[in-house]
């Protein structure tokens, strides 16, 4: 693309605001993951801008976005977090007719582009990162290199868009002295965002921390980087390519945190090499059924009737999440309470925003999505996922209530708040149904039947004394004295411990 062409301005629409995007060239699906902020429609006024956008559009169909309050983009108040940005990008990707797509993630976008390749592996080819890690700052910084860092932020916020913003100097320091490229820049810094929400773009990137989800993406990541920017150290390219299971960096020389600036031939040359199928690409294979989401009798998922094993959550934090939200079959669940649950010990209540955004990508890998959130909560999508505590709910006849129960509701989780009231009110649903059953089979002179659910009854409580009385008269009936002395003697036994006397055996 040359000449003052660019391509059309389209927009994907959510419950949370328009998000603009762009799309050109032809060839395999790359998707531009956004940096901190920018706006994709006045970017190509720059020259080097435009001859960076017309080399992906030579290599690639390539389809870029603004952020949900940046850029063309609608303004929100507040800024999306990290697990509504993975969302906001899969939208974008669905409006725009990409199925699978290679990701390149800039700067604070490429930890978007791990989480959203880590939740959604079946729509993504390969990863390219470029300027970029798990994190973007050293997690490792001292109090004191973090205070410097929070006064230098506020005062690059504060100096944001007006003749005295540093950040050419910053992020461009080869063109610091290009007062043509500086001018311009403060205009599209005021075209990005406002002051205010450059503060919380920051803070937000700041507390982002995807390494944890690093060892389930299962996707080849380029790592680019030079090894002089100033914005993010070459230590976070090198410590993220660590951490993932299939990872190369390829550090350049240069100082400029902007990809468009320097020598940017050198990076677009490995990106172009990777791109177009020079480097191997696995192909991956997901599951097409639905998930299903055990909870009576123990906590599992399966797909197309496999289980996903232990290893696929990556910890037991995604896993309890996913038990809280099934316990609330579908309705809301806050987010703080979420993050309650999970680090209830943890005094800095904001790094708990971005901890939960990690677990809610790891739980919708292992759902196939399966999980709508927004600012305040999250819930569990019933039109995504299978909920055996839903189709419990749903059951009208005593033989699908008996049916559908099997065992109690997440047992694990012990004296758990959230999940007793469910497990008590289950289990007396299921009790009374299977008492009923039992019955009506013993009156339709089908004693071995209702001998089986009796002995359900007994399994799940032991303490169910209309199960053990109901399992001797089956027993009687058909004529096991073995079996009814013995079990009448377990009959005894809880009987005694509730306080309650139980007639003897008939020697007839």
């Amino acid at each position: 693309m040359s000449g003052e062409d660019t391509p059309a301005l389209l927009f994907a629409s959510s419950p949370g605001g328009r998000i603009a995007y762009q799309q050109w060239g032809a060839g395999e699906d790359v998707v531009g993951v956004p940096p901190l902020a920018q706006n994709i429609e006045l970017a190509w006024e720059w020259p080097d801008i435009r001859a960076m956008f017309d080399r992906f559009g030579a290599m690639a169909r390539y389809t870029h976005y603004d952020k949900r309050g940046t850029g063309a983009s609608d303004r929100i108040r507040g800024v999306p977090t990290p697990d509504e940005r993975v969302d906001d990008m899969r939208l974008v990707m669905d409006v725009a007719g990409i199925e699978r797509a290679h990701l390149l993630g800039n700067s604070d976008g490429g930890m978007t582009a791990l989480l959203f390749a880590a939740t959604y592996p079946d729509r993504v080819a390969t990863v390219v990162l470029f300027g970029s890690g798990a994190t973007v700052i050293d997690p490792a910084a001292s109090a004191v290199q973090r205070a410097a860092s929070r006064a230098g932020a506020a005062a690059f916020t504060a100096a944001w868009g007006t003749r005295a913003s540093v950040f050419v100097d910053r992020f461009a320091p080869s063109r610091a002295r290009d007062s043509d490229f500086r001018r311009w820049h403060q205009r599209y810094e005021r075209s990005c965002c406002d002051a205010a929400t450059l503060r919380d773009l920051i803070a937000m990137s700041w507390g982002s921390d995807v390494r944890e989800v690093c060892a389930q993406v299962d996707r080849p990541v380029l790592l680019l980087h030079r090894t002089g920017d100033r914005v993010v150290d070459v230590s976070r390219a090198r410590e993220a390519a660590a951490l993932l299971p299939d990872a190369r960096v390829v550090e350049v020389a240069g100082s400029d945190h902007l990809g468009y600036i320097g020598d940017r031939e050198v990076w677009l040359d490995e990106m172009e090499r990777w791109i177009t199928g020079r480097v191997a690409v696995r192909s991956g294979a997901s599951a097409t059924g639905r998930p299903q989401v055990r909870t009576f009798g123990g906590f599992g998922v399966s797909v197309d009737g496999r289980d996903v094993p232990l290893s696929a959550w990556g910890g037991r934090h995604a896993r309890t999440l996913v038990k809280r939200l099934a316990a609330a079959r579908g309705w809301p669940v806050p987010r703080s309470e979420l993050q309650l649950l999970l680090w209830p010990g943890e005094t800095d209540i904001r790094a708990l925003g971005p901890r939960l955004s990690v677990q809610l990508s790891m739980a919708r890998r292992v759902l196939g999505g399966g999980l709508t959130a927004d600012r305040e909560a999250v819930r569990l999508d019933l039109g995504a996922v299978d909920l055996d505590l839903q189709a419990f709910d749903q059951a009208t006849s005593d033989t699908e209530i008996v049916a559908g129960y099997g065992g109690p509701f997440l047992p694990e989780e012990d004296d758990t708040e959230w999940a007793v009231p469910t497990r008590t009110a289950a289990a007396v649903r299921f009790a009374a149904a299977a008492t009923r059953r039992a019955t009506a089979l013993l009156d339709e002179g089908l004693p071995g039947w209702a001998a089986e659910i009796a002995r359900r009854m007994i399994e799940y409580d032991p303490y169910d004394l209309d199960g053990h009385e109901l399992l001797v008269t089956a027993l009687l009936r058909v004529e096991q004295p073995a079996a009814v002395a013995q079990v009448h003697q377990a009959w005894v036994a809880a009987a005694a411990e509730r306080g309650v006397q139980v007639p003897p055996l008939d020697p007839a």
